[in-house]
């Protein structure tokens, strides 16, 4: 076997553990801290409880929440220069991966300087971060986990990726009971976003045992638990979509993911559309595009889809794709591009803008803005 890496931070998990937040900034030298969140935890009262703990706690807090869905670059850099007015110590991120990925940039701008563009890419982080605890409020981004950022270039219209060891946190604060306050389209987008970083993973050309084992555990956890997660809110198939977001994360950060996300970035940077939206129209025809290159492990999803079969590979992939299309359109969510998109002007730019993204790099079978094209028109 090749030689491999698993990066992961430390993960307190379990209902309640945001309790231990400020024992964990104060183990990390924590005396005063910059709180990223975004105006929905204000309004669901997170904001104001995690405000309150580090007070009792004598624990100066910053708080900064100038953050969109899909987080601009002058929002991390307007956070970055709070950070440094406030004399900040530790970075705590609050929310879904929008409020993590800017808490990231604020990190990397604060220690290293320059622009966030300036790191767009692969290890070109050179200096030590800032300390920094997560504790993520949606089961789907897994970025409290993981060594990528996603922020978006606004002057190219692009979500750049960023991708570095120094990106992984020291803590992550897993608290299920923070999705009891998400919508049904926040819960459904965040899961099926955890499922694409799980088969992407799971098939990238970077993926080892460590790595698809906890793929595989989060595809299972998300089929079983997501439909009775919607219809009842059950604390337990909501704690299992967290332990499902967490294994996928950890598996994508190790394993990178493929060109889903090449073109969900290029998508989000021009049309600001929600993430988690798009997996749902783009995956089964990315799937079906990629089979050819992995034959065997797609018929692996697909048993995890279906459940055991005595057929083929070539059948089971083909009919597992399927199986997950109509489950998608079950979900009530956008299955065709043409459904979130204003018309199909834009499909070449988009692709080829897509195809330098680091995603596009492991991504099993290779790829042209003239591949990426033709699954765009597939799914439009």
């Amino acid at each position: 076997m090749f030689i491999t890496k698993f990066a992961i931070p430390e993960v307190i998990f379990g209902k309640g553990a945001i309790k231990y937040l400020s024992q964990c900034a104060g183990r990390l030298g924590a005396q005063r801290v910059l709180l990223v969140s975004d105006p929905g935890l204000e309004n669901a009262g997170w904001v104001d409880v995690i405000k309150d703990q580090l007070k009792e706690n004598a624990l100066h807090c910053a708080y900064f929440s100038e953050v969109n869905s899909n987080p601009r670059d002058w929002q991390v850099h307007k956070g970055a220069n709070l950070y440094k007015e406030s004399g900040a110590d530790v970075i705590i991120g609050l929310g879904g991966g929008s409020p993590i990925d800017t808490a990231k940039g604020i990190a990397v701008i604060a220690s290293n300087g320059g622009r966030i563009n300036d790191f767009e890419g692969a290890n070109k982080i050179m200096r030590p971060l800032p300390p920094m605890i997560f504790i993520p409020s949606t089961a789907g981004s897994g970025s409290d986990v993981t060594q990528f950022c996603i922020v978006t270039d606004m002057e190219r219209q692009v979500k750049m990726t960023i991708i570095s060891r120094s990106l992984v946190p020291n803590i992550s604060i897993i608290d299920p009971n923070l999705l009891v306050t998400k919508t049904r389209e926040l819960i459904v987008a965040s899961a099926i976003d955890a499922l694409a970083h799980a088969i992407e993973s799971f098939l990238s050309k970077l993926a080892s045992p460590f790595t698809e084992s906890q793929a595989l555990l989060a595809i299972s956890l998300i089929l079983e638990n997501l439909q009775s997660a919607l219809e009842t809110r059950d604390p337990d198939a909501l704690e299992k979509l967290s332990i499902a977001s967490t294994a996928a994360g950890m598996s994508f950060s190790n394993a990178g993911l493929g060109i889903g996300h090449s073109l969900a970035h290029s998508l989000g940077g021009r049309y600001d559309v929600l993430h988690g939206l798009v997996h749902p129209i783009l995956l089964p025809v990315i799937m079906k595009f990629n089979t050819v290159a992995c034959r065997s492990k797609m018929a692996v999803i697909g048993g995890k889809i279906l459940g055991p079969r005595f057929c083929s590979d070539d059948i089971l992939a083909e009919q597992g794709i399927a199986e997950l299309q109509r489950l998608f359109q079950g979900f009530g969510v956008a299955t065709r591009l043409r459904d979130i998109l204003p018309d199909d002007r834009g499909l070449e730019h988009i692709c080829k803008m897509a195809v330098p993204d680091a995603c596009t790099v492991t991504n099993p079978r290779p790829v042209d803005w003239t591949d990426l094209l033709g699954i765009c028109e597939a799914a439009w």
